[in-house]
């Protein structure tokens, strides 16, 4: 039997959950039933992760809420694992995930 150092490993697959991986500013654009737990456990996703929101709006529009959420500190693998059980949440109609360039966040920050 040959020793172990000669035996050709196949190549490790990344870690897409690896905290050097580079993060990005992602901005979830979300459409849910009006119920009033709704938001709670939307925002709740983001605080297990140990996430503050940059930036939340939510409108509500007859019996529908309209959220946008942006973030960032997270890789986008973990974007998508938010967004994916952002639409898991009973009452949640439609979640789009984006990267959110800064231009567009800044000014309407700095005009509210």
């Amino acid at each position: 039997m040959p020793p172990l150092e000669a035996v050709a490993t196949a190549p490790t697959r990344a870690d897409v959950w690896h905290a050097a991986n580079a993060h990005c500013r992602v901005h979830y654009q979300m459409l849910a039933e009006a119920e009033p737990d709704l938001l709670c456990r939307a925002l709740n996703l983001f605080a297990l992760q140990g996430l503050t929101p940059r930036h939340v709006r939510v409108d509500r529009l007859d019996d529908l809420l309209s959220l946008d959420i942006v973030t960032d500190g997270l890789s986008w693998h973990r974007a998508q694992v938010i967004a994916e059980k952002l639409r898991n949440l009973i009452g949640m109609c439609s979640v789009d995930l984006q990267g959110a360039d800064i231009a567009r966040v800044e000014p309407a920050q700095a005009a509210g």
